[in-house]
């Protein structure tokens, strides 16, 4: 039985993660500053990673096969820059500096797509849709934190033995917010879908949490077989809205006019072809499919 913590582990993305890894048979460490980490994890330590001591303090307690980061401020602006900044960039390095110590041997860390630098005024992507390769330009502390992440992830696969990754989770969609439930942006669903301009900041992009989590599940069993280092989008296999991405996009960003006349039908605005590609992965859970199941 594989032995894998995850940290993080009570957050809207934390707890589809520990199902879907406990349902697969991992025997689950849940590690969380916050209650509620769901009854499937195998044991549940709430512990500040930021201090590199307690960090240690965990991977040296458990000794894990495999780590899932997931802790992190979760959204702009929720708290100070520098708060913000400084926890998330930290949490990087001492899960990976910890893990990597005591010998854990496969790590997932999740970024964002935010890294990409959508959301201030003037950005535009490079081209449509946007996979891997586009160039990456954060404009706040939280995306500036999640590149840094990323950049933590890939000194640690050049310098040590792990096989380590990066997941790029789009808006990630928890169970219950399907069915009306707040989401991480105070909105819910049906308002994104009713209101274009909520979502179209983000580009309209959304995964559905459990998608998500199988894509992490994969990509743990994957990872010996790939180059170290990878990243990865994970997206919806649509746009999480009502028309096509076509003509709705450049009403919200003009300058994507032309970029967007190939987002044909209800195509997205991010790509997840590499873990399609690599992985075996696609998503299969659609807001078309989810909202009132």
């Amino acid at each position: 039985m594989t032995r894998t913590l995850v940290t993080g582990s009570a957050g809207r993305f934390g707890r589809s993660v520990v199902t879907a890894l406990a349902e697969a048979g991992h025997e689950v460490i849940g590690v969380d500053t916050a209650p509620g980490t769901p009854s499937v994890a195998a044991a549940v330590l709430p512990a500040d990673l930021t201090d590199l001591g307690e960090a240690f303090g965990v991977m040296s307690r458990f000794r894990p096969d495999a780590v899932v980061h997931l802790a992190a401020i979760a959204t702009p602006f929720s708290r100070t820059d520098s708060f913000t900044f400084r926890v998330n960039t930290q949490l990087a390095f001492n899960v990976c500096e910890t893990a990597t110590g005591v010998g854990v041997e496969r790590i997932v860390i999740a970024s964002s797509p935010t890294v990409i630098g959508y959301g201030t005024a003037g950005w535009t992507p490079s081209y449509l849709p946007i996979d891997e390769d586009h160039p990456v330009a954060p404009w706040n502390a939280y995306s500036l934190s999640k590149l840094v992440a990323e950049q933590v992830m890939g000194t640690f696969a050049r310098g040590s033995k792990a096989m380590l990754a990066a997941v790029r989770p789009c808006f990630v969609v928890a169970p219950e917010e399907w069915a009306g439930a707040p989401t991480q942006s105070g909105h819910t669903i049906a308002e994104r879908l009713d209101r274009p301009e909520i979502a179209g900041v983000s580009l309209f992009n959304y995964i559905d949490a459990r998608d998500a989590s199988e894509l992490v599940l994969t990509l743990l069993d994957k990872l010996p077989e790939l180059p170290n280092g990878e990243v990865f989008f994970a997206s919806a296999a649509d746009a999480l809205a009502r028309e096509p991405l076509a003509g709705l996009l450049p009403r919200i960003n003009p300058a994507t006019a032309g970029l967007a006349a190939g987002l044909t039908g209800s195509a997205p605005a991010f790509s997840s072809a590499k873990a399609g590609r690599l992985l075996g992965w696609q998503a299969k859970r659609s807001w078309r499919t989810e909202i009132g199941a």
